[in-house]
C-alpha cells in the first residue's frame, strides 16, 4: 500500500495514550470516545471510519466501520475489531470485558448533534462530559517524532516559494498560478488536504492573491480572503489577471504525513510602490519583535498585545490583520499540527501560557483595501529560548 515507515509508531502512540488516560483518571471520567479524524489520527495512527473507545486503565479497542483492512495495516493499536452498526459498540465492549462507564468523554466540539443523541442512547446510564479541550490542549505540545515531520513540512514549504519565480508570469490568472504552484506541491508529496476543526471551515492548500484581490474579505477565520473562483468557494485565487508592480501574496499549508506547515511569501512583477515594501518591513519588525517576548510561561494573549502595541506605534494598525471594521482578526498567531487551528492563538484575551514543544505559525499581514496584502508568515516551535523559525525561505519582498 505505501512504505510502513510513514506510519505512526507505537511507542508515540502509547505515550497519546498514556497522557490521556492521566487526564480521564486526573477528572474521574472512566472512558472516551474519539472520532473525530484529525484526533483519530493523533491517537489511533488512522483515519478510517472508527469509534476509539479509550479506557482510563488498559488497553484501547479501535471499532472500525470502513475500512478494517486499512486500520489494521495503518493503525499499532493492539485490539482492532469490525463493527457493523455503532449500536454493537456496548456488545463489543463488553465482550473485551470492559465494565459500562459512569462518565464518557466526547469531543462535544466538532460532535454532530445526531451522533451526540445516539451515543447518549447508547449509554444512557452514562455522564456525557465534553472532552475536546483537554484533547487539543494535549494535541498542542508536540513529541520529537512530530517536530520531525514538521520540520520537513517546513522545508518543503521553502520549497515551494523558491518554486513560485520560475512560474510567475505577467497576465495569467490567480488560478492558472495556484495550479502551477499546487502541481508542484503535490509532486513533493503534499497530502492535499488542509484541515482545519473550526465548522465550516476549509481551505484547498492556502491562499494565492494578487492586488486588490488580496484585501478583498471572506468568512474564513484569517486576515486575508480572495475572491474565490465562484460564490461557493468564496476564498483563495480567483480569475484576476496578475499585474506588475502589485503584491502577489503566496500564503499556503505544505501539508506532510498529516503535519503542516504554514507559509507566506511576497513576490512582485517589478519593485513595489515604497509605501508597501515600507509596510511590508514593518512586519518583519513585528514577526521579530514576537520571536522576542515568545518563551515558555509567556501568556499567548500578551504576545498579541506586544504586537498590536508595535502596529500602532509604526502607524499601521488601521491595517493590522485586516482592513479596519468587523473583518478584521484579532490574532498574530496560531498552533498548528494536524490542523491549522490548534492551541495555542496569540490572540486578544487569551490567557493559554506558551509551553516548549507547541508549533506556532506567526503572520503579522497588513491589509490595504484597493492594492492588497503585505506581510510574512513562518511556522516556529517554542523552545526553552523561545522561538525556532522552521522555514528559512528569504523574508523580503521577492521582486521577477
Amino acid at each position: 500500500m505505501y512504505p510502513s515507515e510513514l506510519n505512526t509508531p507505537k511507542s508515540e502512540l502509547d505515550l497519546r495514550i498514556a497522557k490521556f488516560q492521566d487526564y480521564l483518571r486526573d477528572n474521574n471520567i472512566d472512558a472516551a470516545l474519539i472520532v473525530q479524524p484529525a484526533d483519530l489520527f493523533y491517537f489511533a495512527g488512522t483515519i478510517q471510519r472508527a469509534n476509539l473507545y479509550i479506557p482510563d486503565h488498559g488497553d484501547p479497542i479501535l471499532m472500525v466501520n470502513k475500512s478494517g483492512q486499512r486500520a489494521r495495516a495503518e493503525s499499532a493499536i493492539e485490539q482492532i475489531v469490525d463493527l457493523d452498526s455503532p449500536k454493537k459498540i456496548p456488545g463489543i465492549l463488553n465482550a473485551a470485558g470492559c465494565r459500562p462507564p459512569r462518565s464518557l468523554g466526547l469531543e462535544l466540539d466538532v460532535l454532530p448533534a445526531n451522533m451526540f443523541f445516539s451515543y447518549r442512547a447508547l449509554f444512557e446510564k452514562a455522564e456525557i462530559v465534553d472532552i475536546s479541550l483537554s484533547v487539543r490542549l494535549i494535541r498542542a505540545v508536540k513529541s520529537a517524532y512530530e517536530i520531525g515531520i514538521m520540520r520537513r513540512a517546513a522545508e518543503l514549504s521553502d520549497r515551494i516559494a523558491a518554486h513560485v519565480p520560475s512560474i510567475l508570469q505577467a497576465g495569467m490568472s490567480e488560478l492558472e498560478l495556484a495550479g502551477k504552484v499546487e502541481a508542484e506541491a503535490r509532486r513533493l508529496g503534499h497530502q492535499g488536504v488542509v484541515r482545519m476543526r473550526l465548522w465550516g471551515g476549509e481551505m484547498f492548500y492556502g491562499h494565492l492573491m494578487s492586488g486588490p484581490t488580496g484585501a478583498v474579505p471572506s468568512y474564513l477565520a484569517s486576515p486575508t480572503g480572495g475572491v474565490g473562483p465562484n460564490p461557493a468557494m468564496a476564498q483563495g485565487p480567483g480569475f484576476k489577471t496578475i499585474q506588475p508592480r502589485e503584491p502577489i501574496l503566496v500564503d499556503y499549508v505544505f501539508a506532510h504525513n498529516g503535519y503542516l506547515s504554514d507559509h507566506t511569501r511576497i513576490f512582485s512583477l517589478g519593485a513595489l510602490p515604497q509605501e508597501l515594501v515600507d509596510a511590508h518591513a514593518a512586519m518583519l519588525e513585528i514577526q521579530q519583535a514576537v520571536k522576542d517576548v515568545a518563551r515558555p510561561g509567556v501568556v499567548s494573549g500578551a504576545v498579541y498585545a506586544k504586537a498590536m502595541a508595535l502596529a500602532e506605534a509604526l502607524g499601521y494598525s488601521a491595517h493590522f490583520m485586516g482592513a479596519a471594521g468587523r473583518d478584521r482578526i484579532r490574532f498574530v498567531g496560531h498552533g498548528l499540527g494536524l490542523e491549522v487551528d490548534e492551541f495555542p492563538f496569540l490572540a486578544a484575551g487569551q490567557d493559554l501560557a506558551l509551553q516548549q514543544g507547541m508549533i506556532i505559525a506567526v503572520e503579522p499581514k497588513l491589509v490595504f483595501p484597493g492594492q492588497g496584502v503585505v506581510g510574512i508568515e513562518n511556522t516556529h516551535l517554542v523552545t526553552s529560548d523561545g522561538l525556532e523559525q522552521l522555514g528559512q525561505y528569504p523574508e523580503e519582498i521577492i521582486v521577477v
